[in-house]
């Protein structure tokens, strides 16, 4: 058994989603969104060391020597998995894990609107789901996956870095690459990925210039294409997904991502009325005919007003997922307006949706 188990073990046990390990600490893990000490010792430099070199192969030893970082899955239990970054700071080797269940939550499980479901069931066009990191955005793409799955005969390829739920093929026939293992980068695979036939394609995370255009090009091309990225609202994501690129060649993208665009999907963890559990919430944006236009013309500030607008089709703001979650008694009024993006405005909503709770509000 792997020494670092013991500490997976404790972690599993409070409930933790996270695990940061680091030279002269203690084993800190994120429980229900909070940092806690799990046991009251420090690691020492060897003893980190020694835990962490245990999970790897030569190779990846080799590219964490080269490029001082490195992603792999690591599996535990019960074909549960975890997530692993190693990186090097002042005091040496570190690493971040992130729990992997061993089953996918469904859509239903995860309290998605109906809307994820219709943009799961799209044959073409780019999807990204985004929000802050560790807010859920890899098992809300797991479980559209899932639905994927089950639901339709095609051919799902996913580009993984690293692979974290592992799925079965059922109705539809899975292919997982994982980079570094299965394919040297990212880039190299989304060049690859049209000649392998794809109905779906999945990209755990778009970072690079390059990787964006190639995961653009493929929904233009006529697949649909899942992908994860970083931010925090459906307009932010719009517009860094396009200011990745040289100020010569925006205009171009924003053009090619308003033909592509099928839905952004923005999720945001809220601590749970019980304060004991993590609740999801939601911004959703639908490329109706208004949006599309707003995102070709780069008026992306127009698009909260669209959101607000487009509630027939399954469109939403941040603040009006919040209100929903506080109106049905899921979330406090402190965790709403700590999350809410127009505060004046949500704490009048605070007064109208729940007046039995105004007084808690800070």
């Amino acid at each position: 058994m792997p020494a670092i188990d013991a500490i997976f073990d404790e972690l599993v046990k409070r409930g933790g989603s996270d695990l940061h390990l680091a030279v002269n600490q203690p084993p800190l893990a994120r429980v229900r969104g909070e940092i806690v000490a799990l046991r009251d010792a420090p690691i020492s430099a060897k003893e980190l060391e020694d835990m962490l070199l245990e999970l790897v192969t030569p190779a990846q030893r080799a590219r964490l020597a080269a490029d001082l970082d490195l992603d792999l899955s690591v599996p535990y239990r019960d074909a549960v998995r975890f997530r692993a970054s190693y990186y090097v700071k002042h005091s040496g080797i570190a690493a971040a894990f992130r729990l992997v269940p061993g089953r996918v939550p469904s859509l239903a499980e995860l309290g998605c609107p109906e809307v994820v479901w219709r943009l799961a069931d799209r044959r073409s066009g780019l999807v990204v789901i985004a929000g802050p990191s560790s807010n859920g955005k890899t098992t809300t793409m797991a479980a559209m996956v899932d639905h994927i799955n089950k639901t339709r005969p095609c051919h799902v390829l996913s580009v993984e870095s690293p692979i974290e739920f592992v799925h079965e093929s059922l109705r539809a026939q899975i292919t997982q690459r994982e980079v570094g293992l299965h394919a040297p980068t990212a880039v190299t695979a989304l060049k690859s990925a049209a000649r392998e036939d794809p109905d779906v394609v999945v990209v755990s995370e778009l970072a690079a210039a390059e990787e964006i255009e190639h995961a653009i090009r493929l929904a233009s091309d006529g697949q649909l294409v899942l992908a994860t990225f970083q931010a925090s609202g459906a307009a932010a994501t719009l517009e860094r997904l396009v200011a990745a690129f040289e100020p010569e060649a925006q205009p171009r993208v924003r053009g090619l991502l308003a033909d592509s665009l099928a839905g952004v999907v923005v999720q945001h963890l809220v601590r749970g009325a019980d304060s004991k559990s993590r609740v999801a919430v939601h911004e959703i944006l639908v490329a109706t005919p208004p949006v599309v236009a707003l995102v070709r013309e780069g008026k992306t500030e127009g698009l909260a007003d669209a959101m607000k607008a487009g509630a027939a089709e399954g469109m939403q703001t941040l603040d009006a997922g919040l209100e929903r979650l506080l109106g049905a008694g899921k979330i406090s009024p402190e965790a709403a307006l700590d999350r809410s993006i127009d505060k004046e405005a949500f704490a009048r909503i605070i007064a109208r949706v729940r007046p039995d709770l105004v007084d808690a509000a800070p």
